[in-house]
């Protein structure tokens, strides 16, 4: 680290609950109070097919997993949040940091769904935007990790899409609810890389606004 990086690093690396407010999302802290509409977000099954066990199989599930997740938030472990759409004020979706390294200021953006009637649209481009530029603006990352089943192509290309990098396969990453072996794809951005992938997703996002 140069010495203007070390200046410009902040004092600790510690990412906490916080609201991140864009032109048509909205990230807000995940909470008891959000069960019903995370349900309703996530129940369709097609969301599930490569994230083992489906979380939103019912909402006593969606409860369950909520309350799971606010207990790693407690443990400083994770930081969920909930995708919020500005137009209707509807919750469309969640994704979180997590795999958070203290000490080597690094952090994981997973555990993302989107509601299919928001895929592929302004939603994941804006998600990830402001995730990213937290993690790196406010938060001083010099490494950002997204990653997804191997086979799930859809997600990887949108992955690639926002400016990571592929980086290559974890074999046998993870064991699923349904005893199968997880292979992952592993992407990234790094801190050097951060100004010219943020260009490109403003470049994204204003096509986006004009049609």
């Amino acid at each position: 680290m140069t010495s203007a990086q070390a200046s410009l690093a902040p004092l600790s690396f510690e990412p906490v609950p916080v609201c991140l407010q864009g032109k048509d999302v909205t990230l807000r802290p995940l909470s008891l109070a959000d069960v019903e509409g995370f349900y309703q977000a996530g129940k369709d099954p097609v969301l599930w097919q490569w994230v083992l066990p489906n979380q939103c199989l019912s909402p006593d599930t969606a409860r369950s997993w909520i309350e799971h997740s606010l207990q790693q938030q407690s443990l400083g472990n994770h930081v969920p949040f909930v995708i919020i759409d500005n137009r209707s004020g509807l919750i469309i979706g969640s994704t979180r940091y997590c795999s958070i390294r203290r000490e080597d200021r690094n952090v994981e953006i997973g555990f993302t769904f989107i509601n299919p009637k928001f895929q592929r649209s302004y939603v994941n481009t804006q998600a990830k935007y402001l995730l990213l530029r937290h993690a790196f603006e406010q938060l001083g990352a010099i490494r950002v990790e997204l990653r997804t089943h191997e086979k799930n192509h859809q997600s990887r290309t949108a992955i690639a899409r926002i400016g990571a990098k592929f980086e290559g396969i974890l074999r046998n990453n993870r064991i699923l609810s349904d005893g199968s072996y997880r292979n992952s794809a592993m992407f990234s951005v790094i801190e050097s890389e951060w100004l010219a992938c943020k260009a490109a997703l403003q470049e994204k996002m204003a096509k986006s606004y004009d049609e």
